[in-house]
C-alpha cells in the first residue's frame, strides 16, 4: 500500500536559508502538534513563516488527503536559496565608494506523512 503524503511550499520568503535551517533542524521527524508547540515556544524570527507553512501542510493532509490529523508526522523539512538568488543593493563606503549587500530568499518545503499503527 502507498504512503499518502501532504506537502507545502513557501516560495522567495525574504530571509536567508542560513536562518531557516535552524528552525527547521528543530521539528524534522517530530509530531506536528509538537513541532507547531516547538515553533510557538521558540525566539526565533524564522518561526512564523515556519509555523504557517506546517499549518497549512496539516490543513493539505486533512482536506486534500483525508489523513489523520493526530497521527501526522513531519518527515521531511528542508529550505533551499530562492530562484531570484540575491538581491543586490548597495551600502556608501568610505572615500565615495560602495559596497554590494546581498539579501538572499528561501525556499522552504515541509512533507507531512502518517505514522504506522
Amino acid at each position: 500500500m502507498e504512503q499518502k503524503i501532504a506537502k507545502a511550499h513557501l516560495r522567495q520568503l525574504r530571509m536567508t536559508p542560513r536562518k531557516v535551517k535552524i528552525v527547521l533542524d528543530l521539528i524534522r521527524n517530530k509530531n506536528a502538534a509538537e513541532a507547531a508547540a516547538i515553533l510557538k515556544n521558540t525566539n526565533k524570527i524564522a518561526c512564523e513563516s515556519v509555523s504557517k507553512l506546517l499549518a497549512s501542510a496539516v490543513a493539505n493532509a486533512e482536506n486534500n488527503h483525508g489523513m489523520d490529523v493526530d497521527k501526522l508526522y513531519v518527515a521531511e523539512c528542508f529550505v533551499t536559496p530562492g530562484m531570484l538568488k540575491y538581491m543586490k543593493r548597495t551600502m556608501p563606503r568610505a572615500k565615495g565608494s560602495a559596497s554590494r549587500i546581498l539579501k538572499r530568499t528561501s525556499h522552504i518545503t515541509i512533507v507531512l506523512k502518517e505514522r504506522e499503527g
